[in-house]
């Protein structure tokens, strides 16, 4: 390893109606959320046979039946060590997606993405970006936010690790920003569906630039909102279309959970379509959901993050950002 690098370690788990969240998990992650408290195993079961249907309604042909395919998922977890010390913080995780033909028994992999967590990310929304505006008049940003996270994920996936282990780069699928307007062009994917473009850019698209990442919105067939692709390379062709059915159904069935407000509404987004997360017209999964827990757990991230990954690694870190090209 040249100085300049982080030492990346990787660990996988199934996730299914048995996954019970690892103390290392961040507890807002989507699926982690889920698999708590007494419905647990029923949530979990629902949500990955919503995918399911999601996936079988989307590969529609020669599946006359609509059980062809089945999606596995597994919760991908990456360590950083910084000094090569043998201590290790957990830096990101991420979901990939596996897809079963029960036609041909054969199983392929889907997309490596999907869900996105970190810490740093949690400490530079909840923790950097709330200190740097208390007691301001107005909004701004800090000169290097997302710096350091946009190293460590450029880091991760240019590393040996990353390359033996995932044979195409990530796509992370997030939900629309409640605060901008999206229009609907005349371009149609086969998969992806229209795609939509936002009146202006977000914080979070700024954010994951400096992870190296564009996005692009489309709104696939069977869903009420686009969703938000964040990628490199090409969207459009480096995938096939059952990888990315695959992050479709298994994202837009989180969504749907999470955000009913705009993923569940009972009337699909127009040509100009603002999100509402107060939108009262929406229906429910039955699917239990903690979001006031979601939100206020998301600052004690950002100061588990702060206390041990930041501080106590704050010069070392700077180096290293230096160094990285």
């Amino acid at each position: 390893m040249k100085n300049k690098d982080f030492t990346f370690s990787i660990k996988s788990i199934c996730l299914d109606e048995n996954y019970q969240p690892s103390d290392n998990t961040r507890i807002t992650t989507n699926f982690a959320n889920l698999a708590r408290g007494s419905y647990r195993q029923a949530n979990l079961r629902n949500a990955l046979k919503m995918i399911d249907n999601s996936f079988n309604a989307l590969a529609h042909w020669d599946n006359p039946k609509g059980d062809r395919y089945s999606v596995e998922l597994e919760i991908i977890s990456v360590n950083v060590d910084i000094e090569n010390s043998g201590k290790s913080f957990p830096s990101i995780e991420v979901l990939k997606t596996n897809i079963v033909d029960h036609q041909t028994n054969k199983r392929t992999e889907g997309i490596v993405g999907n869900n996105f967590s970190s810490y740093v990310r949690d400490y530079d929304f909840s923790v950097l970006l709330q200190e740097h505006n208390q007691g301001q008049s107005t909004f701004s940003i800090p000169d290097d936010f997302g710096e350091l996270h946009g190293k460590l994920f450029q880091s991760f996936i240019n590393s040996n690790v990353y390359k033996q282990n995932f044979n195409k780069t990530p796509v992370i699928c997030l939900s629309v920003s409640d605060n901008k307007t999206y229009h609907r062009t005349e371009n149609q994917h086969p998969v992806l569906g229209f795609e939509y473009q936002p009146n202006e850019s977000s914080l979070t698209e700024q954010y994951f630039k400096k992870m190296g990442l564009q996005v692009r919105y489309f709104m696939p067939a069977n869903s009420v909102a686009p969703l938000a692709f964040y990628f490199l390379g090409d969207l459009l062709n480096d995938y096939t279309s059952l990888e990315l059915i695959s992050t479709i159904s298994t994202m837009g069935t989180f969504q749907k959970i999470y955000r009913p407000e705009i993923y569940n509404a009972n009337a699909a987004a127009g040509k100009s379509y603002k999100p509402n997360l107060k939108n009262p017209d929406h229906s429910l999964t039955q699917i239990v959901y903690d979001r006031q827990e979601r939100s206020k757990l998301g600052n004690e991230q950002g100061l588990f993050a702060q206390e041990h990954f930041i501080k106590p690694y704050q010069k070392v870190l700077e180096q290293r950002s230096a160094n990285y090209v």
